[in-house]
């Protein structure tokens, strides 16, 4: 019998109040709530948009100590909800700063983390250049985890670009993956939709890719289009420019279907 859910995947324009963001996300959380969402997935850094090392050492905290982990993890709890919060930029327990997501149950406990692992080292312009390596430190493991309706691999934005992370997330007995992100507009325009088609056809799984959209400061502007993709790769929801939530029925047997039927995810170990 097939396990069938509802998913909302929420856009947002994070700045760097973190006030102000908590309120916005919060508040489209309990909209998704009350829309029945099961599941419920947050775009990258959430909690707040800056690549200033020494801005972002003064402002975020540990994870114990986090307002934005500890208030969700109380919605959840409360509400009987699952929700991922595609990431926090969050201090880890050697102080080192993290982009990390978290997975949360409906008893508002955290069963799975994952640290970013392919830095945004990049220069689309002379105006226009990013070096996350220089900020973050990368994560090293990829991460499967167990949802009620099926296994779930975890990613963030730019590792969307390394599709042998996808195959192996899906090898591991994924039928969904997240991908939350902040996508530039300009590479959004041209590599978005397309890239996150591709990872859902290549490996037989739904992609859920809940994204930062419009100027979040005065260097940086996100795409947004936030995407549900089934394993066919069929776009059975979207948003446009403006923050918002999207919604999809999920059916979990549609993974099982499309792995059988084009079974390529698991026929690359002969090279």
């Amino acid at each position: 019998m097939s396990k069938k859910f509802k998913v909302a995947c929420i856009q947002l324009n994070t700045k760097q109040c973190l006030n102000r963001n908590l309120n916005h996300l919060v508040n489209y959380i309990h909209k998704a709530i009350e829309n029945r969402a099961e599941l419920i997935i947050t775009p990258e850094t959430s909690n707040i948009m800056s690549l200033k090392k020494r801005n972002l050492l003064d402002i975020i905290k540990r994870e114990e100590e986090d307002i934005f982990l500890k208030s969700i993890k109380k919605i959840s709890k409360k509400n009987k909800i699952w929700i991922l919060i595609g990431s926090l930029v969050i201090l880890d327990k050697k102080n080192k700063i993290r982009n990390r997501s978290y997975l949360i149950n409906k008893y508002g406990n955290v069963v799975s983390f994952y640290d970013k692992i392919h830095m945004f080292d990049v220069k689309l312009s002379n105006q226009e250049f990013y070096n996350e390596s220089e900020i973050f430190d990368s994560g090293k493991e990829i991460k499967v985890a167990n949802l009620p309706w099926g296994k779930i691999g975890m990613s963030i934005c730019y590792d969307l670009r390394f599709p042998n992370l996808y195959r192996k997330l899906s090898q591991a007995g994924s039928k969904f993956i997240s991908i939350p992100s902040a996508f530039t507009k300009y590479t959004g325009q041209r590599h978005w939709k397309i890239l996150l088609r591709s990872r859902a056809i290549e490996n037989g799984v739904y992609i859920f890719a809940p994204a930062q959209c419009g100027q979040n400061s005065i260097n940086r502007c996100t795409y947004g289009h936030s995407l549900i993709i089934d394993p066919m790769g069929k776009i059975i929801a979207s948003a446009k420019y403006k923050p918002g939530i999207i919604y999809a029925r999920v059916d979990e047997s549609l993974s099982t279907q499309a792995k059988k039927m084009i079974p390529s995810w698991n026929i690359d170990k002969r090279y």
